[in-house]
């Protein structure tokens, strides 16, 4: 699929006639990490504010030379159990189906792997098909990547075909940030909605789309949404929680607000993972997070505020539950081990503290177990 727009500083430069400083360092920077924006996002992104919150999320910085960090804090590669099918939570199966998005994010937690040559996706999907087959424990598949519907048409409706065809599998969720990027592959394609309607006379499909700012929900990216409701897809939204991006109640709730205006429901606020290249200039601190999401629910009625704040850990999906003083109180919403899962506890919060890493265990901790 070919989708227009931009991958080099020169393009940007001479289509939108500004001059970019440090270009030697941020060439140093695509060249390790691609940049590609799509013509569609580029034309919302205010070129001449230095700290337009789009940009920020699309367009290089310097600060990327910065590798503190990891290129895998969730664990994915231990919990890989065939190339580009993961299996960390019990109920759950992940396929990685392409290295490619319709746009790439300088923020991504896939950082070591989209955009560029990788080993990690999915190369014969009947193996991965057959896996699932076997461990009737799972009850749902996310097909992630890259972006799965930057794929062709024909290739997302093998996977969902097949995918129809395993009795235990109650649905099946596609991640996907084309929604921002390019909404019209999804309005324009016919066949890319047939093949969602007819899955959904059979099992239920969700599209996780992904915004962050609400300068995305356009008018353009509401009708794809629509035009996904239409074909009998459920739609909601996971946000990363940003520096320079969304890192105010205003902004949070602002977002939130247009999401339930066009039909999308909040799932997750995630906690910006201590990435390489990503955490120095993206990841906000815990404490600041949990202020920033809570006042921004006194702003939100009871569909705004549906989601929940979370840390996706090599443990598990953590949820910062609140903090009083220099306790911060945490919940295993889902676990590596089920065991886990609403498993309630604390930890110290200590000065800057952006990652469960990063926080102290009490001398007696107390833990809840339901």
């Amino acid at each position: 699929m070919k989708i227009p727009g931009f991958s080099s500083l020169e393009e940007i430069e001479s289509h939108f006639g500004v001059a970019f400083k440090n270009k030697n360092r941020l060439n140093r920077v695509i060249k390790k990490h691609p940049m590609f924006i799509s013509s569609y996002y580029a034309d919302l992104i205010d070129w001449n504010d230095p700290n337009d919150p789009l940009k920020k999320m699309i367009f290089p910085s310097v600060e990327e030379l910065n590798v503190s960090g990891s290129y895998d804090t969730s664990g994915e590669k231990e919990n890989t159990v065939i190339t580009g099918l993961q299996h960390k939570y019990r109920e759950t199966a992940l396929l990685l189906v392409t290295n490619r998005c319709a746009g790439y994010c300088r923020y991504c937690f896939r950082k070591r792997m989209v955009g560029i040559p990788t080993e990690e996706t999915v190369k014969i999907f009947d193996l991965a098909l057959e896996y699932i087959k076997e461990h009737k424990e799972i009850t749902n598949v996310l097909i992630s990547g890259g972006d799965p519907l930057t794929l062709p048409t024909e290739v997302v409706a093998y996977f969902l075909e097949e995918l129809k065809k395993v009795s235990h599998l109650k649905f099946v969720r596609i991640g996907t940030r084309v929604p921002v990027f390019y909404p019209a592959r999804i309005y324009e394609d016919s066949g890319l909605l047939s093949v969602f309607e007819n899955f959904s006379k059979d099992k239920a499909l969700y599209v996780v789309t992904h915004f962050n700012h609400e300068r995305e929900v356009t008018a353009e990216a509401a009708r794809s949404v629509r035009a996904l409701m239409r074909s009998g897809v459920s739609v909601s939204n996971q946000t990363v929680l940003l520096k320079g991006v969304n890192d105010s109640p205003g902004r949070l709730a602002s977002l939130m607000k247009s999401l339930i205006s066009v039909g999308v429901l909040p799932y997750y606020v995630f906690q910006c993972r201590p990435v390489k290249r990503v955490k120095s200039h993206f990841q906000v601190p815990l404490k600041s997070g949990w202020e920033i999401v809570e006042k921004a629910k006194q702003e939100l009625d009871g569909f705004g505020k549906r989601f929940r704040y979370v840390m996706s850990h090599k443990t598990g999906k953590i949820e910062i539950v609140g903090v009083i003083g220099r306790e911060i109180y945490l919940k295993y919403h889902q676990a590596k081990d089920y065991r886990k899962v609403g498993r309630l506890f604390k930890r110290i919060l200590t000065p800057n503290a952006g990652w469960f890493d990063d926080l102290k265990k009490p001398e007696r901790e107390k833990e809840v177990v339901f």
